[in-house]
C-alpha cells in the first residue's frame, strides 16, 4: 500500500533538509511505500532549487512548482489532487506538525478510522494573544456554523482514499479546509498534541492573511452575519420610530429644540449600521463573484518525479548549492 505524504512550502528554506531527514527516518520504521510531495507555493527564495535537488537523490520525493503564490489551502489542495496514495498526510513543513506522530496517524487508519484529524493544545512558542484569538475563534465558528469545527484543529491529518475523493469534490475558492473535512462525515478519530516552535525561520501567516482565513471560514460555513445584519437592522428601524415618536411629542408639545444635536447622532449611528450591514453582505458577494468566474483554483509551473522523470528548471543553482550542501545529505538514489 501507498502512503501519500503532502507538503506545502512558502519561502521554508532553511527547514525543508531537517523536515526531510525526520520525515525519512519515520517512514524507514513503517512496512509502507509512500510518495512525499512538496508544493512550492511560489517561493521567492531557494527553496523551489532545494526540493529540485532533493527530487534528483531520491525518487519517492515529488515536487510540483505553482506559477505563483496562491495560498496556504489552495497549496494544500494542488497536492491533494496529485497525491495517489491509498491514504494521505497532509502537514506543515516547519516542524511544528511533527512527523514523530506520523505513525500514530497510520495506527489509527488501520484500526478503520477514515480520517484521523490533529487537534493542537498549545503551541510552545505562541505568543498570548495568538493563542486567545484562537481559541475564542473557534469557539465564536461553533456557535455559528452548520458543522463542527475542532478547537485548535489544524491542518495537519490523514484521510483515506475514499475520504479524499469526496474532498476533491469540493472546488470553491474561498476554502477552510478544516471546516470541509469535518463536514464529510465517515468514521474520524482525534489526536492531541502540542506544536514545538518552528525549527527555522518566521511564520508566514501574516495578521492579514490570518484575517482573511478567518473570513473564509465565516462565510464558507455561516450564514449567521448575514442574518445578524437584518436582526440590527431591524432594531434599528424600531429604535429610530421611537425617536420620531418622541420628536413628533417634543414638537407637538412645543418643547421643540434645535435639535442637531439628535439629527447628527441619529444620521451617524443609522449610517454606521447600514455600512457594516452593507461590508457583510459584500463579503458575501465578493466570493460569489469569485465562484462563477470558475477559474482554475491553481496553476503549475512544473511537476517534477511524476513520470518517473525529474523536469530541470534551472532554479538559482547559485544561491541553492549552500543550503543543499548544508541540507540534504547521503548518496543520490538515482543518475
Amino acid at each position: 500500500m501507498l502512503l501519500s505524504i503532502v507538503v506545502p512550502v512558502y519561502n521554508e528554506e532553511e527547514n525543508i533538509g531537517n523536515f526531510y531527514q525526520a520525515v525519512t527516518t519515520v517512514m524507514t520504521g513503517l512496512s509502507y511505500e509512500y510518495e512525499l510531495i512538496y508544493v512550492d507555493d511560489g517561493s521567492s527564495d531557494v527553496s523551489a532549487a532545494i526540493l529540485q535537488e532533493i527530487a534528483k537523490r531520491d525518487e519517492r520525493v515529488k515536487v510540483i512548482l505553482l506559477a505563483r503564490n496562491f495560498g496556504h489551502q489552495l497549496a494544500l489542495t494542488c497536492g491533494l489532487d496529485y497525491a495517489k496514495g491509498d491514504a494521505v498526510i497532509t502537514m506543515d513543513g516547519d516542524m511544528q506538525h511533527p512527523p514523530a506522530l506520523i505513525p500514530e496517524l497510520v495506527r489509527l487508519w488501520e484500526s478503520g478510522y477514515d480520517v484521523v484529524r490533529t487537534i493542537r493544545d498549545s503551541t510552545e512558542d505562541a505568543s498570548w494573544a495568538k493563542s486567545f484569538t484562537s481559541k475564542y475563534y473557534y469557539k465564536l465558528m461553533n456557535k455559528m456554523a452548520d458543522v463542527p469545527i475542532l478547537e485548535g484543529g489544524s491542518d495537519f491529518r490523514l484521510m483515506n482514499r475514499n475520504a479524499l475523493e469526496t474532498l476533491k469534490q469540493f472546488r470553491e475558492h474561498g476554502r477552510f479546509l478544516r471546516g470541509i473535512v469535518g463536514a464529510l462525515g465517515y468514521r474520524q478519530a482525534e489526536l492531541h498534541f502540542v506544536a514545538p516552535p518552528r525549527f527555522a525561520g518566521v511564520s508566514k501567516f501574516s495578521v492579514r492573511k490570518m484575517i482573511r482565513f478567518a473570513l473564509d471560514g465565516v462565510t464558507a460555513f455561516s450564514r449567521v452575519p448575514l442574518r445578524a445584519a437584518l436582526y440590527v437592522g431591524v432594531l434599528c428601524g424600531g429604535l429610530s420610530f421611537l425617536l420620531i415618536l418622541h420628536l413628533l411629542y417634543v414638537y407637538l408639545t412645543g418643547q421643540a429644540l434645535n435639535g442637531w444635536t439628535t439629527i447628527g447622532v441619529s444620521i451617524l449611528f443609522i449610517g454606521g449600521i447600514q455600512l457594516v450591514g452593507l461590508g457583510i453582505i459584500g463579503e458575501y458577494v465578493g466570493r460569489i463573484f469569485e465562484e462563477v468566474k470558475q477559474r482554475p483554483l491553481y496553476w503549475v509551473k512544473a511537476a517534477i518525479n511524476f513520470d518517473g522523470e525529474c523536469e530541470n528548471v534551472n532554479l538559482e543553482p547559485s544561491r541553492a548549492d549552500i543550503f543543499i550542501a548544508n541540507q540534504v545529505a547521503g548518496p543520490k538514489e538515482k543518475d
